[in-house]
């Protein structure tokens, strides 16, 4: 495995981790800065609509920048905003800093995995951009944990410390690693050209399903717990036990569905992915009228739910690279948007189910969301095979 690659990676590990660590240190941070936990929770949603509204803006307007001054000022950006963010007294200046890195995040995030795909070995694009989401299940897994435990010996500056710490770190190791050769930014299409591109029904059909399919994944995930509490009588250390193991399956997952798209394809991945998520909703759903259900049960399929949730990630970006071909940037820059929208939609959504129909309803709404997810690809698929994007 080449050490840019593992750059790349550790670069997406230190970005995701920024995003997610805020959870584990927010009671810490609501004492400090004198406002409520919900409040101080606004910080992860700031981020997130951040890096769902730049990102797309970010993509088009940065087009020709070399993908190694973009790193480069990212993460000089990155490490500033956390320095600051540590030194802050004020939680609306804290505020203005959480956006000053999404807007980092935003602008490195897509080209981290198109500079990936546009550098892999004929037949291992998959592969080499589930290399890079590793970072993102690597820092659920690893960097919040870990981020959080600073957080709670040292405060929740020492936290934004660490982040700055471990910006500067990969900023180093991209600086030596990453290669000098000819950077296809510059080679960029105009903006109309590229926004022509981006609307070519191939592609957006394709972002969109990515978009609901998020929407019902992050649903279900967001709202474990309050769904293994209505079917089965389980424990606190059960409950940590099924989030560990989704963990460890979306690991396994996402590296299998990069292997699986350089083998069969994308598309087959994609269709295939989806109706196993379609299948393991109903599964959760059917299981909800037999309450309750013994956890060895429920834990073997909401692993595999865990698991599905990660696999389809390197056959969605394989597939926009491939078809959007010289605005292949822009397009993971636009899935990167269409995913932090899907997490934010699946807490509202997610939210208004269980306040209306109740928990155990939570895999129906989301396989109702699969399936208009595999509607929306398979159009995208047809509309390629008729019209292909490239062209």
């Amino acid at each position: 495995m080449s050490a840019w690659l593992l750059a790349l990676l550790a670069a997406a590990f230190v970005f995701y981790t920024d995003d997610y660590v805020i959870a584990g240190v927010l009671p810490e941070i609501a004492r400090d800065l004198g406002v409520g936990e919900a409040q101080a929770g606004q910080l992860v949603t700031v981020f997130s609509l951040t890096v769902a509204l730049a990102a797309p803006v970010a993509g088009v307007a940065l087009a020709r920048v070399s993908r190694r001054r973009l790193f480069t000022a990212s993460l000089a950006l990155f490490i500033a905003a956390n320095l600051l963010a540590a030194a802050t007294t004020s939680f609306g200046v804290l505020v203005a800093w959480r956006m000053l890195a999404a807007l980092a995040a935003a602008a490195s995030t897509p080209a981290l995995f198109a500079f990936a795909a546009e550098r892999a070995p004929e037949g291992r694009t998959g592969r080499y951009v589930a290399t890079v989401a590793l970072g993102v299940t690597g820092s659920i897994a690893a960097g919040v944990p870990i981020g959080t435990w600073i957080g709670g010996h040292y405060g929740w500056q020492a936290t934004f410390l660490a982040m700055a710490a471990a910006g500067a770190a990969a900023l180093v190791f991209l600086l030596i690693t990453l290669p000098r050769e000819h950077d296809r930014a510059a080679e960029a299409l105009g903006i109309a050209d590229q926004l022509r591109a981006l609307a070519h029904p191939a592609v957006s059909l394709g972002l969109l399903a990515n978009c609901v399919l998020m929407t019902g994944s992050m649903m279900m995930l967001t709202y474990q717990a309050p769904f293994l509490a209505a079917v089965s009588r389980v424990t606190v250390d059960q409950r940590a036990l099924a989030f560990a193991l989704s963990g460890v399956a979306g690991i396994v997952c996402l590296w299998l569905g990069g292997a699986a798209t350089d083998r069969w394809g994308a598309d087959r991945t994609l269709v295939c992915g989806i109706a196993l998520f379609i299948a393991t909703m109903l599964a959760l759903w059917a299981l909800g009228f037999a309450r309750p259900i013994p956890f060895f049960v429920i834990l073997v399929v909401g692993t595999i739910q865990g698991g599905v949730a990660f696999w389809n990630s390197p056959a969605i970006q394989s597939r926009l690279y491939l078809l959007a071909g010289p605005v292949a940037p822009q397009a993971l820059a636009l899935n990167t948007s269409g995913t932090y929208l899907g997490v934010a939609l699946g807490g509202a959504v997610g939210g208004m189910t269980l306040s209306g129909v109740g928990a155990l309803q939570l895999p129906a709404v989301a396989a109702v969301l699969g399936v208009s997810a595999l509607a929306l690809l398979v159009r995208a698929i047809r509309t390629a095979e008729t019209a292909p994007a490239r062209a």
